[in-house]
């Protein structure tokens, strides 16, 4: 009798370059591709409610794309530990193949499955498919992690070239009798009362057929501009492929491989690379989103909250435009342009003088593309408190990046052209408040 497969899929929504997936389609047997809905296990967080809409519609592509092919795609909720080894009993399956998950609670997740798993017999294989470099090849001399990009990025190019990509599995031998399988809409991923995501279906298409033509457009179109025009919010030359990595239909190897393919070894790449240090940074400090990365930050003496300072930034009424515009676009799109993503961290922490944890949590309710490493990071890098982190003393006057950045306000009369006029702060006195703040923390005894 057949031993199916089973391909257990997480952020990894893709057919092409997925090494879990091809090496249950070279076993020979059949495949039963899996993806749990897993909220009940210690340490997951919960999405976020934009990132939910985006699974939703990302699975129902996946899901398509397996049934053309032959195969289906099983949905089943609940502790992942509980429901993998269900569906290795319904399927009589000999094997399980996953891609690698670097986030603390997930990998002790993984790690118990696993061994679970062995011991009753099952062959279980994991892979490399959402980083181009494991966390543990990438040290410093003296086996310590990196805290500094530019040498943690040397030291990656320094290394062999990242694979090349898997090619896609044309035919999926699925059970000759499919699994039980949840279905997709009971699971209560997209928004009803209210639906809020009408700005969200106007710009994204998730799946990953879309993903490999945004891939093309921008390799084809927008590339050459890339360099010199990022930093503009109204210049459309950002690739717009964080959510695509970030769901991982599509792989960074397959992002590497076609922009190198293009001629390009610059910025983008950066970029790229950019991300692997924050999964990296994860990797070694699990509790990147809840504590800061560097503890003397700790005595930072954060104001009480005023909720409606923190409610004027999440609307974008604050009175200064290009904040407004960030916002407003954050709250239409589900994304920001990454200069603009900056400038409104550093409003909300700097002169509104609000912890970064609360601005965290909004940018990981709202954004397509937030994950478990990139959010936490790159909020903890604008506070200061982070990993090569910009230091507390710069703090990004959003007038001035507008005037540099936003120079004839195309983006803000997009986005904001009825906003509030009359600034809840001035930018002049919170900027010092925050400078004085900032020398308690370097004052404050180090344990």
């Amino acid at each position: 009798m057949a031993s199916p497969s089973i391909v257990w899929l997480r952020d990894d929504l893709r057919l092409a370059d997925n090494p879990a997936l091809r090496a249950a389609f070279d076993r020979g047997e059949p495949v039963v591709v899996l993806y749990v809905l897993d909220e009940e296990s210690p340490g997951i967080r919960p999405l976020g409610g934009a990132a939910r809409w985006w699974l939703h519609h990302s699975l129902a592509s996946l899901g398509a794309r397996l049934r053309e092919r032959g195969g289906d795609l099983v949905l089943r909720r609940g502790r992942a530990a509980d429901v993998v080894r269900q569906v290795v009993a319904d399927a009589g399956a000999a094997a399980v193949f996953w891609n690698r998950r670097y986030s603390g609670p997930e990998r002790e997740i993984d790690a118990a499955i696993k061994s679970a798993l062995r011991g009753d017999g099952i062959e279980v294989a994991s892979f490399a498919g959402s980083l181009l470099f494991e966390p543990w090849t990438v040290t410093t001399g003296a086996g310590t992690p990196f805290s500094v990009f530019t040498p943690f990025w040397r030291a990656c190019r320094a290394l062999p070239a990242p694979r090349q990509p898997l090619s896609e599995p044309r035919e999926i031998e699925g059970m000759p009798q499919p699994l039980a399988s949840d279905d997709l809409d009971d699971w209560g991923l997209l928004p009803t009362k209210p639906d809020w995501a009408g700005g969200l279906r106007e710009t994204w298409e998730p799946g990953e057929p879309a993903a490999r033509r945004r891939l093309r457009t921008f390799l084809d179109e927008d590339l050459g501009s890339y360099d010199r025009a990022r930093d503009e919010p109204s210049a459309g030359a950002t690739s717009m492929l964080s959510p695509r990595l970030r769901w991982g239909e599509l792989s960074p190897y397959t992002v590497w491989h076609e922009a190198v393919e293009a001629g390009h070894s610059g910025g983008f790449l950066s970029e790229v690379g950019w991300r692997e240090f924050a999964w990296h940074t994860l990797y070694r400090f699990p509790e990147l989103a809840s504590k800061n990365l560097r503890p003397e930050f700790d005595a930072f003496p954060w104001p009480r909250l005023k909720p409606s300072r923190l409610e004027a930034w999440q609307k974008g009424e604050t009175g200064i435009r290009l904040v407004d515009a960030g916002m407003r676009e954050l709250w239409h799109t589900g994304f920001m342009h990454n200069r603009v993503r900056m400038v409104t961290a550093s409003f909300l922490i700097k002169n509104l003088m609000i912890d970064w944890h609360r601005g965290e949590e909004w940018f990981w309710d709202t954004l397509v593309d937030a994950d478990a490493a990139s959010n936490p990071f790159n909020w903890q890098w604008v506070a200061g408190s982070g990993a090569d982190a910009a230091p507390y003393f710069r703090i990004f006057n959003p007038e001035l990046q507008a005037k540099k950045f936003d120079p004839k306000s195309h983006y803000i009369s997009q986005w904001a052209a009825d906003a509030p006029t009359e600034p809840i702060v001035d930018l002049g006195e919170t900027r010092k408040a925050a400078l004085d703040a900032y020398e308690e923390v370097k004052r404050a005894p180090r344990s």
